[in-house]
């Protein structure tokens, strides 16, 4: 499966958790904002974002993939920005990959809170 087809599934959940103003890269729904590394230029988007308690959260889906660096600099990236505006990174994770995002997660030190989807 794509990580693209969970996106509906992840913007369901937020909706069910109360999140507002929610945008989705995905049709339908507008694009969240990209941020740039400046060292390299390399553009991050998130998969969607949506604000509850005032602050803008980042969901992102997580799955094992052979990018796993570009993964986990998109993670950090997303981590300190919402660390800093004093909210959350979701990592959205499809059965059979959660136990890799913890992995992740706890290996590379990121603030994270992990949401198994199905």
């Amino acid at each position: 499966m794509e990580k693209e087809s969970f996106i509906p599934l992840v913007v369901k959940w937020a909706q069910a958790h109360g999140f507002k103003e929610i945008q989705a890269n995905m049709e339908g729904f507008e694009t969240p904002k990209s941020y740039e590394r400046a060292a390299d230029n390399i553009k991050f988007t998130p998969d969607v974002t949506g604000v509850n308690m005032f602050n803008r959260h980042y969901l992102e889906v997580s799955m094992k993939t052979d990018q796993l660096r570009g993964s986990i600099s998109k993670w950090k990236l997303l981590s300190e920005l919402a660390g800093m505006k004093g909210a959350k990174l979701y990592l959205m994770a499809p059965r059979g990959h959660v136990r890799f995002t913890r992995e992740m997660i706890e290996q590379y030190n990121i603030p994270a809170e992990v949401v198994k989807i199905d």
